[in-house]
């Protein structure tokens, strides 16, 4: 495909779509063709995810990471795809590292592995990593409530898993979300600029 898969991701709280929106930015200003994306998805089966994250309706946790997966093939199918095939870059807002990350809290870890096994993989992924406690921090001072996985005791579970994951998958890349915005921002264009060259 001419075009390149960018993620970036980390605990809820921790810049992810800020930097998405910073990359976008960056990489239009130097002539790319950008598409910005994110998960869940917008679409039907997106929409059914944030029900359960926002605790309008409930599932056993294997049903929501069933969720997961078929809103990223649709995904993947419908939007990523054929973006990358035109030569775009595209940035997720989250990925497959997210479920692997959140979803290993209930579920078995290699099972969230052989139900993501056939998804296409970045061509670069972030992990913004922030302690638990400045996560929840700023996850109050940004909005009016929290959602499933939002407490110290789980964040703490994701933020370990997000770290194993760094050391067993290739194209991760952990980044300290503590940062200076402008200083993590940076931190990524240099990242994402090995793989575009």
């Amino acid at each position: 495909m001419k075009g390149k898969f960018i993620v970036i991701e980390g605990l809820d709280g921790s810049g992810a779509s800020t930097q998405v929106a910073m990359l976008s930015e960056y990489l239009a200003s130097k002539g790319y063709k950008v598409l910005v994306t994110k998960e869940p998805t917008n679409n039907l089966v997106g929409g059914l995810i944030r029900g359960q994250l926002t605790h309008e309706w409930k599932s056993n946790p294997e049903c929501l990471q069933l969720l997961f997966a078929a809103d990223r093939s649709h995904h993947l199918e419908k939007e990523i795809i054929p973006a990358l095939e035109k030569g775009f870059i595209v940035i997720s807002d989250r990925y497959m590292y997210s479920s692997l990350a959140f979803g290993s809290i209930d579920c078995d870890i290699e099972w969230l592995k052989s139900i993501n096994s056939k998804f296409l993989k970045p061509d670069v992924s972030v992990i913004l990593n922030v302690p638990p406690e400045v996560s929840v921090e700023r996850i109050g001072r940004s909005r009016a409530g929290f959602e499933l996985f939002e407490d110290k005791t789980k964040l703490e579970k994701v933020r370990a898993a997000f770290d194993k994951l760094s050391k067993e998958y290739k194209d991760v890349i952990v980044i300290d979300g503590t940062l200076p915005v402008n200083k993590v921002s940076m931190a990524i264009v240099r990242e994402v600029q090995k793989v575009l060259s």
